[in-house]
């Protein structure tokens, strides 16, 4: 897969999220690493074509390229998340700067990982909140971006799959302050 990925040569290209996580909580609960995984995802970033036919141009490449594979290659633009996310999610996006800060927004801080093969078979691998609560089987709410509902429905779905998963309750708003008189 991540030869595969490489080949496209896509500008900073992770494959990122519920593959990389969810393989590691099925190799640390006993299961097949596969188990339970919906799609592999990659998100590359190309500011300068912010068209829709641009990124559908390398999704169907994708498509042949990974045709023969048993499972779903979802393959987006991450410079293009402003235009859809509000209508998908119901809350504004900022565009993002990198495909780093794309994975810095996933709605649970363990989803925040990318892996990506780059020249003479080095891995990057990027985890900005490292990588104690994913091989621990901690889920933990990254309130910068996604709403609480999409948090708390990921970690519902995640928890029916791999029940020995902690989920930690989303943070409670901060209390106003109270106003004094003088």
């Amino acid at each position: 897969m991540l030869e595969r990925t490489a080949s496209m040569a896509l500008p900073g290209w992770y494959l990122t999220a519920g593959c990389l996580f969810q393989t590691v909580w099925n190799v640390v609960t006993g299961r097949s690493p596969t188990e339970g995984i919906k799609d592999y995802d990659v998100f590359y970033f190309d500011d300068g074509d912010l068209s829709w036919e641009a990124e559908d141009s390398v999704i169907r490449a994708g498509g042949e390229l990974f045709g023969d594979l048993p499972v779903d290659v979802e393959i987006r633009n991450e410079a293009r998340v402003h235009l859809w996310y509000e209508r998908k999610f119901g809350v504004a996006c900022a565009p993002h700067t990198s495909t780093e800060s794309a994975i810095d927004c996933f709605a649970a801080t363990t989803c925040c990982l990318g892996v990506r093969l780059e020249s003479a078979g080095r891995w990057r691998v990027y985890a900005p909140h490292g990588l104690s609560d994913v091989f621990n089987l901690v889920v933990r709410p990254n309130p910068v971006l996604a709403p609480r509902e999409v948090y708390e429905t990921k970690a519902a779905r995640w928890q029916r799959q791999w029940p020995e998963l902690t989920v930690l309750d989303w943070p409670a708003a901060p209390a106003e302050p109270m106003e004094t008189s003088s």
